[in-house]
């Protein structure tokens, strides 16, 4: 498995496309606060983009601005500006806090033109939205998934992020201890095999990940355990079974870890999130 698959299959990002076409006027996003992100791809014209902050970016070519969690935002356009572009929401599965999603900056900026696959990716959305082909609403929502794998590719390649999950995963050696931790949850993981992993030794490992990562190796693979096993509750399987999955001998020792870390036990955990008083 590589760097971004066991990450994707584990858990999801899925793209709802809810507008395509010329924009005129002010459109305005977030005002829900909801725990998705948006996606605005411009294919033509132009765009001014405003944050929540009030900074203004003017999109003169085709782009894309990837909001991975969002915030309050407006996108404006005369009729003059002739905007054409494509606008989907994203979702991750059920609700549940994203590792990779966690790690991105607050909004990514990219030029089409310059992002080889990822352009090619984006055309082939621009070709389908602005089509009507038969079975096109679910082909441009299969289309932006695609173009978010490509998206997330181009930031590892490109190093675009510098701290955090994505700039450890887009290192040659720590990417090696990391995509093992995913694939292998349930394995005893001490520092020093963690650090074998990387081929490196203990103590460089060990600085090299917190200074990176921004935390330790331990805490990492802990966090790692605890999201993977709150996927798994809300499957409805038992905590015992889910504490093996995991990496933790027992459900005893699991829920002494997921209290330490949510506040909560497994069960009140997942009352919460059903809406269980």
């Amino acid at each position: 498995m590589d760097r971004l698959s066991d990450i994707l299959n584990r858990f999801s990002i899925n793209a709802q496309v809810f507008f395509s076409g010329k924009l005129c006027g002010i459109q305005a996003f977030g005002g829900n606060q909801d725990d998705g992100g948006s996606l605005h791809l411009l294919k033509s014209g132009t765009l001014a983009f405003i944050n929540d902050e009030g900074h203004k970016m003017v999109l003169e070519r085709p782009s894309v601005i990837f909001i991975p969690k969002m915030f309050q935002h407006r996108i404006i356009a005369n009729e003059s500006d002739k905007a054409e572009l494509v606008c989907a929401n994203i979702h991750y599965g059920d609700g549940l806090s994203n590792p990779l999603v966690d790690a991105l900056p607050k909004f990514l900026y990219f030029d089409l033109d310059d992002t080889g696959l990822m352009g090619q990716a984006a055309q082939w959305l621009f070709d389908e939205a602005f089509e009507n082909r038969c079975g096109r609403d679910p082909m441009i929502d299969r289309l932006s998934d695609i173009f978010l794998i490509q998206l997330l590719r181009h930031v590892l390649d490109e190093g675009t992020v510098t701290h955090g999950l994505m700039a450890g995963l887009a290192h040659p050696q720590l990417s090696k201890a990391l995509t093992a931790m995913h694939q292998d949850p349930q394995s005893h993981w001490t520092l020093d095999a963690m650090a074998a992993e990387a081929s490196m030794s203990r103590s460089k490992f060990a600085e090299l990940f917190r200074e990176v990562i921004g935390q330790p190796p331990g805490d990492y693979i802990t966090e790692w355990r605890v999201a993977l096993a709150q996927g798994l509750l809300k499957k409805n399987k038992p905590v015992g079974l889910v504490a093996h999955e995991v990496g933790y001998e027992n459900g005893s020792a699991l829920a002494r870890v997921f209290r330490k870390k949510t506040g909560l036990s497994p069960k009140e955990w997942l009352d919460k999130v059903r809406g269980i008083s």
